[in-house]
């Protein structure tokens, strides 16, 4: 298994509108921060999308991913959701709808938001059959665990994919450490954990709870994504140990 960083930025991206790099260094490639999603594969080819962010198009193009065979998506805030559109091409080969996975609320909110995409109209096909995650316990190949984690004042859903004798988390948008979190991700390979800023923040993770999140989760290695215009990218490198990685645009990682 092998998971590609589509984009490792917050919701502003870095920089963000008006060439405001903050105290990332504007030089090094590795700071220049698309809005967050992945992309998960298994040894066999199967991919997972895990939400669709405005730079969706963007991001598939510059990674050359043509193809994937479900989406799943962590809460309905307009950088985890909002380049749904983007996936109507994926549809094009397919002879039925490609499969989405939310909380039954995002899917509530996604269907009512962005309905053509989810019931097809005016001629053109249904582009997503989306089903609520709650009970679902394996997607395109992937073992799947999902746990609710505070994003307040609403929740986000933090994902477990298991493949190829591997184990990978993907906890982004979270502002408490729950022990449900902790049961969920016990023993994790890698988790890819938000990482907002090393000041406190009402709905995001800081450095130090991402760190505290690998300990207390037993987790092998951490990932860092999420990160706004104040998380350089070698002075956080520099910051941080070895067993933890600095994400980026374009990071890809084999477990």
């Amino acid at each position: 298994m092998k998971f590609l960083m589509l984009g490792s930025g917050t919701s502003t991206g870095v920089p963000r509108i008006g060439e405001d790099w903050g105290a990332c260094d504007p030089a090094e490639p590795r700071n220049r921060r698309s809005r967050v999603s992945i992309v998960v594969e298994n040894d066999a080819g199967q991919r997972v999308l895990v939400d669709t962010s405005p730079d969706l198009r963007n991001q598939l193009l510059a990674n050359r991913i043509d193809r994937v065979d479900a989406v799943l998506w962590t809460h309905d805030h307009a950088d985890h959701c909002h380049g749904i559109d983007d996936l109507r091409v994926m549809r094009y080969s397919r002879s039925n709808a490609l499969p989405g996975l939310a909380r039954a609320p995002v899917m509530a909110s996604l269907k009512r938001r962005f309905d053509y995409i989810f019931e097809g109209q005016h001629g053109y096909p249904t582009l997503i059959d989306i089903k609520p995650v709650e009970n679902v316990r394996m997607v395109a190949g992937f073992g799947l665990a999902a746990v609710e984690m505070p994003h307040r004042p609403t929740i986000s859903t933090g994902y477990r994919f298991e493949a190829d004798g591997a184990s990978l988390v993907y906890a982004t948008d979270y502002s408490e450490i729950t022990d449900g979190m902790v049961a969920c991700f016990d023993g994790a390979d890698v988790i890819i954990s938000d990482c907002l800023r090393r000041e406190p923040h009402p709905s995001h993770a800081t450095i130090g709870m991402a760190m505290d999140l690998m300990k207390r989760c037993r987790a092998k290695k951490l990932v860092l994504t999420h990160l706004d215009k104040s998380m350089d990218y070698r002075t956080l490198c520099d910051e941080v140990p070895k067993n933890v990685t600095v994400g980026f645009d374009g990071l890809e990682v084999m477990l």
